[in-house]
Formats: C-alpha cells, sequence, structure tokens
C-alpha cells in the first residue's frame, strides 16, 4: 500500500474514517518554520461541513502533534499529526456488503481479500485528507511568509452554474482564503448553494469545477520529464478521492486553437521577463516560467446518494438493491477546495527544496 508522497518533503498518511483517528508524518520539513494554531484551525474549518448543502457527519477536527514541533516551532525532525475521530457510526456499515456504486469498496474488498475497514470508506474515505489539509496549514504559512508564494482555490462551475474566471492575482488569492464557500462573485455562489440544496432534495448530489492559482511562483522549478511541474502537482490532485480530471492553463481547449492563440509572447515588466498572456498556465516544459500556475480540477458528484441503485450482494452473491445510509454531502466540491489548495502547497514545497535545499521555506531564496 503506497501511502508516501514526496522527494526533498514526504508526506504519509494513515488512518481510516471510523477509526480512532486519521493522521499524517511529514518529514524533511526545515527547522525553525513557525506553526501557528489560527493557520490550521483556519484551514480545518474551510475543509468541514457548511450549511445544509454538507454532510451531517459534524466533527471537532482536534488535532494533536505528536512530534516536530517545540514551542510553536518545527525541530526538523518528522513532524507526526492526528485528527481525531468522534463523530462515528461503524452501525451505519453493518450487515451484508454490498458495494456503493461509484465508491471504492468493491475494488479495494478485491485488493485486500476482504480484510480492509469498509466503514465510511476507511482509508479511502475523504476524511484522510483532513490531517493533510492541518499539516500542510505550516507549510502554505512557510510559502506566503518567507518566499511570497499564495494559493487560492474556487468554484469555477458547478452543475452549469459558472463563476469568473481566475487571473491569478494576489488579490483573488487573498479574497478566497477567507471562504467557506469559495467563489469570486457572491451572487453566483448564492445559486451554487441553491443547486446542491434542489439536488440533494431530489435524493442525488451535484459535482464541479475547481480552478486554482499558485503567485510568486520562481522560474526554473521541476525537471523535464517524470518529475515536470504538471506530473508531481497532478501525482497529488489525482491522490484526493473524487477528483477526475486535472488540467492547466487552458488545458483541453489549447488543442482547438491555432498555434498564434495557444503561444504566450514575452514582454519585460518592470524588468523581469513576463508572458503577455497565460494559455500555459505558468508551466512549459515542465518548468515553471514565473507566471502564476493556473490549474482547473473536476470533482465528481458526491457517490453516497439517497436514490436506490442497483449493486450486488457479495454475501448472497445476488443482484440487489441500495439505499445508501449514513451522512452524506450534497457536493463535496466547496470542501475540495482546502485539499486542493493543501496538495499544490505541498507540491510546490517539495519542488523548491528538490531544487534548492532543506532550508529555502525558512530562508527564503
Amino acid at each position: 500500500m503506497k501511502n508516501t508522497f514526496g522527494n526533498g518533503l514526504s508526506l504519509t498518511v494513515f488512518g481510516e474514517s471510523h477509526g480512532e483517528a486519521v493522521g499524517v508524518v511529514l518529514d524533511g520539513i526545515a527547522p525553525g518554520l513557525a506553526v501557528r494554531e489560527e493557520s490550521i484551525r483556519a484551514a480545518l474549518t474551510r475543509r468541514r461541513p457548511c450549511g445544509a448543502y454538507s454532510t451531517g457527519r459534524i466533527e471537532d477536527d482536534n488535532y494533536r502533534i505528536l512530534s516536530g514541533v517545540k514551542n510553536g516551532l518545527t525541530t526538523g525532525a518528522p513532524l507526526a499529526l492526528i485528527v481525531e475521530n468522534k463523530n462515528i457510526k461503524n452501525e451505519d456499515y453493518e450487515g451484508d456488503f454490498i458495494p456503493r456504486p461509484a465508491h471504492a469498496d468493491y475494488p479495494a474488498h478485491v485488493k485486500y481479500h476482504g480484510f480492509e475497514d469498509r466503514a465510511g470508506g476507511g482509508h479511502f474515505s475523504g476524511r484522510v485528507t483532513a490531517p493533510i489539509v492541518a499539516v500542510c496549514a505550516i507549510i502554505e504559512d512557510a510559502l506566503r511568509e518567507k518566499l511570497g508564494i499564495t494559493i487560492g482555490t474556487h468554484i469555477l462551475s458547478l452543475h452549469g452554474i459558472y463563476d469568473e474566471k481566475m487571473r491569478g492575482t494576489k488579490e483573488e488569492v487573498e479574497k478566497l482564503a477567507s471562504l467557506a464557500f469559495p467563489v469570486l462573485s457572491d451572487a453566483v455562489g448564492d445559486r451554487m448553494k441553491e443547486e446542491i440544496l434542489r439536488a440533494r432534495e431530489s435524493g442525488d448530489s451535484v459535482g464541479g469545477v475547481l480552478e486554482s492559482a499558485i503567485v510568486g511562483v520562481p522560474a526554473g522549478l521541476g525537471e523535464p520529464w517524470f518529475d515536470s511541474v504538471e506530473g508531481v502537482l497532478s501525482h497529488l490532485l489525482f491522490s484526493v478521492g473524487g477528483i477526475k480530471g486535472v488540467s492547466f492553463g487552458e488545458g483541453f481547449a489549447l488543442s482547438e486553437m491555432l498555434g498564434s492563440e495557444a503561444n504566450d509572447p514575452y514582454a519585460f515588466e518592470g524588468g523581469e521577463v513576463r508572458t503577455q498572456k497565460n494559455a500555459n498556465g505558468g508551466i512549459l516544459g515542465g518548468l515553471t516560467n514565473g507566471m502564476p500556475i493556473l490549474v482547473r480540477c473536476a470533482v465528481k458528484p458526491t457517490p453516497s446518494i439517497q436514490r436506490a441503485q442497483r449493486s450486488v450482494n457479495l454475501d448472497t452473491m445476488e443482484e440487489t438493491l441500495l439505499e445508501v445510509r449514513g451522512r452524506h454531502d450534497g457536493a463535496i466540491v466547496h470542501r475540495v477546495a482546502s485539499v486542493v489548495n493543501a496538495c499544490l502547497a505541498f507540491g510546490i514545497a517539495d519542488l523548491l527544496v528538490t531544487r534548492y535545499g532543506t532550508d529555502v521555506l525558512r530562508e527564503g531564496l
């Protein structure tokens, strides 16, 4: 089972949805980085359910740092962090084993020969993203304060409702940082929430597209082939349950353009080399070019819905109808935004550490 990611830094995840806790071990982190309670709490709050359009499973997300921090600063030793699970209901997943459509239940059962913890999806649950979000809040602070790198994500579209496209400005990122339902247009956000409620009232769910901007990344990060910036970030993002598509810049739309439309001409701005537009999303040849990195993620509808769905009973070996029990979101796209920010922060930090060394997060460039 592969639960570790990273080169210069490494992040290992552990735990199950309805177990005692979920957690991470962050290794390779520089000593002397500030660990702020308010930053970790704010990140966890953005990931938590909010409003009638979210799951009824509300966790306090009490976290504990077990090692790697002293007097509010990282020590340089492995940083172990757990987030406790309190509001659990294993009984919702007892009885005959009927795999939930679009969940990992069946392939996990085959891979682990029936020994997996399937309550709430077990190790495959989105609950495991909580400690990732918590520990990456430390990294986000270091990127912002020492390197001037900021990250923001909004809901670009939800079931046919569209927000404004990001330009990749620091102002956009700062606005999104404080929003539990991240959109650039408040009016569009209200329409999206109404759409989630309509789907939920009919026993269904909706998905959406997230758009992210990473602002302030220096040129020259990444490797030209197997550790390209797109490759590293996509690997992280595709590890998040529910994300089924990742693109950079104009993505698939580039295939329909002429070269003269798809190319980003260079110019000098304030003595620095910049491109006059950013169709390629800040990455060329697998390397950053100094422009904002623009990323889009397709997030599928929440697979647990209240409608009866066809499945199979693996205990009786019969086809059956499944009515999912438990507490579920009408959409997860707004909650996934905080997880995307965390993954992008870790990916950029790993690329920086790989090129410049461990202390770049403490000392800057």
